[in-house]
């Protein structure tokens, strides 16, 4: 069992950043690969970002490519995402996501995650 427990977010103007972090419990977060996902109000649940359980390979949604960056930390238990040139249609709550399945395009698929933390908000006014 892993619990997640996502931080950092908040209000932020546009052309802002924000990092957020996702803590894990438990001694076996190194053996997950970890992804972002974001929900916008009234729209599904989207992929982000994700990253490999040793860091080596992450792959990021088009619309977040060269302004978000994710990173771990196996030794703090800990995923963050770093958001820069924050953009209005960033608003939403976004999640982190822990995956058993090997790394590749299950990274992308939301089903395939085993946990999820409670999420946060990010709002980013124009």
């Amino acid at each position: 069992q892993v619990q997640l427990v996502e931080s950092g977010g908040g209000l932020v103007q546009a052309g802002g950043s924000l990092r957020l972090s996702c803590a894990a419990s438990g001694r076996t977060f190194s053996s997950y690969n970890m992804g972002w996902f974001r929900q916008a109000p009234g729209k599904e649940r989207d992929f982000v970002a994700a990253i490999s359980r040793r860091g080596g390979s992450t792959d990021y949604a088009d619309s977040v490519k060269g302004r978000f960056t994710i990173s771990r930390d196996n030794a703090e238990n800990t995923v963050y995402v770093q958001m820069n040139s924050l953009k209005p249609e960033d608003t939403a709550v976004y999640y982190c996501a822990a995956l058993m399945a090997p790394y590749g395009t299950s990274v992308f698929n939301e089903a395939m995650y085993v946990y999820w933390g409670q999420g946060t908000q990010v709002t980013v006014s124009s």
